[in-house]
């Protein structure tokens, strides 16, 4: 028999708290009060200003954390190669903790909230869903806000330190981290808007991601041997795999999230596979592999010394987004177990396309001989 637990972020927060207010008793707000006003702004969000919503879409879009892998990670790579390497290793390490807070914390996302909650049966609220509103894991805390601010953080200190060295002015010093926070306070909006998250969990999404990217950046292992990135794949899928049988074993039903998802989206194919807990991980798991493998294979031994110029660096990046095509085939067959599987592969391959293969092939065309290969 499976038990499906009050979210954990309610209980915590369900404590009553007491403010002052005029009266002698003073006034009490529960969590569902504070669900309910997290309802109240993505209303009035929606209703008041209408003409901001291909803008929050956009944004959200920007904040995805795939696009960490798929387009922040290259494009950092070909800009400085350790930027890059963190940009991916802090991106893989941020979603797998992101899973297993989220199965921890069992939070509510808004769009499903707003029917099963009983607070709307008389008004219902005036809000409606888009296509990014309907992910299947749990909300707390917000994956944008937490992974997408955490992995941003070595980009930000690097474009901080470059302008440091150039610019006297103490505002224009300031403008990387003033666009990071921006940037970053512009996605938990979004994800307000979309009733992806309530207000609270996007608050704990960009402190946790602030904290694990100052934390993570200074820290991250550039170069280890190979068996270091595949035990660290294996670790990341065995632990996840572990907490979730655990809890599966003391009756807690995981798949709480999916259920309702699936109940409350208002259309079935705005139920993507790719937001499943173990999409996230799968995706984690195949990039740590991955990484290590471009690290030690052929091609990145020959480019690794090779010293590329801004067209071919450009010319990579181009290239590497011209891949993507062809691999995201990978990630979409029907059955939900090849689905992951092949998650897995495309995950495993694309580091070693943007580390490895795109520069080699982008050396070669360029006729620049490679630096002999040094033995260590």
């Amino acid at each position: 028999m499976f038990v499906q637990l009050r979210p954990l972020d309610k209980v915590l927060a369900g404590f009553v708290l007491e403010v002052k207010g005029p009266g002698p008793a003073g006034s009490w707000i529960t969590m569902e009060s504070t669900l309910n006003a997290g309802i109240a702004m993505a209303e009035a969000m929606q209703n008041q200003l209408p003409w901001l919503e291909k803008v929050w879409l956009w944004v959200t879009f920007l904040g995805d954390p795939k696009n960490l892998y798929l387009f922040y990670f290259p494009a950092a790579y070909y800009a400085s190669r350790r930027v890059g390497v963190a940009v991916l290793w802090i991106s893989l390490i941020t979603e797998w903790l992101n899973l297993v807070f989220k199965w921890l914390l069992f939070g509510d996302r808004p769009f499903w909230w707003v029917h099963e909650s009983g607070y709307y049966g008389q008004a219902p609220a005036q809000v409606h869903q888009y296509p990014s509103s309907c992910e299947t894991g749990p909300g707390s805390p917000s994956g944008h806000c937490m992974i997408t601010g955490a992995a941003l953080w070595p980009i930000m200190t690097a474009i901080s330190s470059q302008v440091a060295s150039r610019a006297h002015s103490r505002w224009v010093r300031m403008m990387p981290s003033l666009v990071y926070c921006t940037f970053l306070l512009a996605v938990g909006l979004s994800r307000i808007f979309l009733l992806a998250h309530f207000p609270h969990q996007v608050l704990s999404g960009l402190i946790t991601g602030a904290v694990l990217g100052w934390l993570m950046a200074p820290r991250v292992p550039m170069e280890r041997e190979l068996s270091f990135y595949g035990l660290t794949s294996l670790a990341l899928l065995l632990g996840a795999s572990l907490i979730y049988w655990t809890l599966f074993t003391l009756g807690l039903d995981l798949s709480w999230s999916i259920n309702l998802a699936s109940k409350w989206c208002e259309r079935p194919e705005w139920v993507h596979m790719d937001s499943r807990p173990f999409a996230s991980l799968s995706r984690d798991s195949g990039a740590a592999l991955g990484l290590g493998i471009a690290l030690h294979s052929p091609c990145y031994a020959q480019v690794r010394r090779a010293y590329l110029g801004n067209g071919q660096k450009i010319a990579c990046l181009v290239l590497a987004m011209g891949l993507l095509g062809p691999l995201s085939w990978l990630g979409h067959p029907p059955q939900i177990s090849l689905f992951y599987i092949f998650n897995f592969l495309e995950y495993t391959l694309w580091p070693c396309a943007v580390l490895a293969l795109v520069p080699w092939v982008v050396l070669m065309f360029s006729g620049q001989e490679a630096p002999p290969i040094r033995s260590s």
